[in-house]
């Protein structure tokens, strides 16, 4: 999944612990989401995207994983 949070709060001038503390989770949390290694629960994106003012659709993006030849 690819996500355009790190743009946005940087455009808000939002640091990873401002945005973690409103959302009830760890800068840790943020920070792996940012670089894809963590997929936020439904909730937690809801949360993300209300504070930064945007919806869920425009803030994430589902991108297939594309078989390798060995799978097809």
């Amino acid at each position: 999944m690819i996500n355009r949070i790190r743009e946005l709060r940087k455009t808000k001038k939002m640091s990873q612990e401002i945005l973690a503390n409103k959302c009830d989770v760890s800068r840790q949390t943020i920070n792996a989401i940012e670089n894809n290694k963590y997929d936020p629960s439904l909730v937690l994106a809801f949360k993300i995207a209300s504070t930064l003012n945007i919806t869920v659709d425009d803030l994430f993006q589902f991108q297939l994983e594309e078989k390798s030849q060995e799978e097809t």
